[in-house]
């Protein structure tokens, strides 16, 4: 079974333990809680944009040495992080497409391949190294304020035991060549004519992972905005909760963000977490005393904003899409025209 496959038949039985999830806990119950919020939920949509920007403010910080000239501005690198994001929640990508999409929409402001596919591996390694950080941190909070153990000791012996993943990846790429071998294997299996290697620089853009990697300094400042945004991030479930009248501390906010972030990537082979992360909310909100009912209206409700943000973000990108495809066939026109223009004119120069 392939990967696409895998994604479907994930997709389908995520969905499907959804709606099972939703049915036991009783659409009408969970829309009336839904519709208790009330409009005061639309402020989730420009809210949402903070954290996204200090995220944001991370990744500008790994491209600023490479891109003197700003063509990669903080408003251009947020449009691009949208469509990442939406990419990667919304579409099934298994979470990596929007990494690709973002290194395809750099090129287009005149970012070097190499020094764009660096800055976006570095600060998905810095997410990755961040989620570890967050998730100690939420587990800490969830234990300090309920003091219940049981569950989340699985959770932590899972982190241990993933370590040296993250732990190998770091060494890899930091004195290994991964992707000049990749280039090479590549080249070998597809042919130099291929397609996929036309803009392919393994070596290059193993030079620029290691130019990023000597200075950490700048590597410290990214990951710092970084957690601050997952941090900051957290305050959704804060405002959520309370808007549903069942209020919970900002520690609690906190811990249910992470954990629901640690299920969420444990299970990314499932397109947009479907069921995952239902049926995480339920156990986690469980923990901190909330009613199931409350946790799948939670989950609904923080679905509706990533589409009521992640839409809009796909749409703009789609259109850029056509408009650049559009002026390709107009130009491709124009000089099949002009090339027959001129030999008819030559043609009609003939004595």
């Amino acid at each position: 079974m392939n990967l696409k496959r895998l994604g479907h038949v994930a997709g389908l039985l995520g969905l499907a333990v959804a709606i099972v999830l939703v049915t036991l806990e009783g659409w009408r119950t969970v829309s009336a809680n839904i519709g208790r919020a009330g409009w005061p939920l639309l402020w989730l949509l420009p809210f949402h944009a903070l954290p996204l920007l200090l995220d944001v403010l991370g990744w500008r910080v790994l491209l600023a040495r490479r891109d003197p000239r700003h063509r990669a501005t903080t408003p251009v690198l947020f449009w691009i992080a949208t469509i990442r994001e939406a990419s990667n929640r919304l579409l099934p990508l298994a979470n990596i497409g929007g990494e690709i999409i973002g290194i395809r929409l750099l090129r287009w402001r005149g970012v070097a391949v190499a020094t764009a596919a660096a800055s976006v591996v570095m600060e998905v390694l810095l997410t990755i190294i961040n989620q570890y950080v967050f998730i100690a941190l939420g587990a800490v909070l969830l234990i300090a304020t309920t003091a219940r153990t049981n569950t989340l000791d699985s959770v932590l012996i899972a982190l241990a035991f993933s370590l040296p993943l993250p732990a190998a990846l770091i060494v890899v790429l930091r004195y290994g060549n991964p992707f000049a071998r990749f280039e090479s294997l590549a080249r070998k299996l597809l042919g130099a004519s291929s397609t996929l290697l036309a803009s392919l620089d393994g070596f290059r853009l193993d030079l620029e992972i290691r130019a990023l990697y000597a200075r950490p300094l700048r590597l410290l400042l990214a990951g710092t905005w970084q957690l601050l945004g997952m941090v900051v991030g957290s305050f959704e479930n804060w405002l959520i909760l309370r808007l549903l009248g069942h209020p919970v501390g900002i520690a609690d906010a906190i811990a249910l963000e992470a954990l629901t972030q640690a299920v969420r990537h444990a299970f990314f082979v499932v397109p947009a977490a479907l069921g995952v992360q239902e049926g995480g909310l339920i156990l986690l909100g469980a923990m901190i005393g909330l009613p199931a009912d409350i946790s799948v209206a939670l989950s609904l409700i923080k679905r509706l904003r990533e589409i009521g943000f992640g839409v809009p973000a796909l749409v703009s990108w789609q259109w850029i899409e056509l408009r650049r495809l559009r002026t390709r066939w107009h130009d491709d026109a124009r000089q099949r025209a002009s090339g027959t223009g001129g030999s008819q004119s030559r043609t009609t120069m003939r004595p």
